[in-house]
């Protein structure tokens, strides 16, 4: 299983929408925009796709635990 199919389930599952996940990985850190991340759920072979990166889902793992958490102090 790749990233991108991780990170689409685990969008599908939390039921999540861009802008969502976009504030998620703005939590641990991680600035992407709107069309980085569309290129990451397009299907491989589209001209868009993009690869999810072990960087970017583990920002977006550590992101929702802060989401659901809230910030350790």
């Amino acid at each position: 299983m790749t990233n991108n199919e991780i990170i689409k389930k685990l969008r599908i599952a939390l039921d999540l929408k861009e802008l969502d996940m976009i504030g998620i990985l703005g939590l641990s850190g991680y600035e992407i925009t709107k069309s980085e991340l569309s290129g990451i759920f397009r299907k491989e072979g589209h001209k868009n796709y993009k690869e999810c990166s072990d960087l970017v889902l583990n920002h977006f793992l550590n992101g929702y635990i802060i989401y659901k958490r809230g910030v350790e102090e």
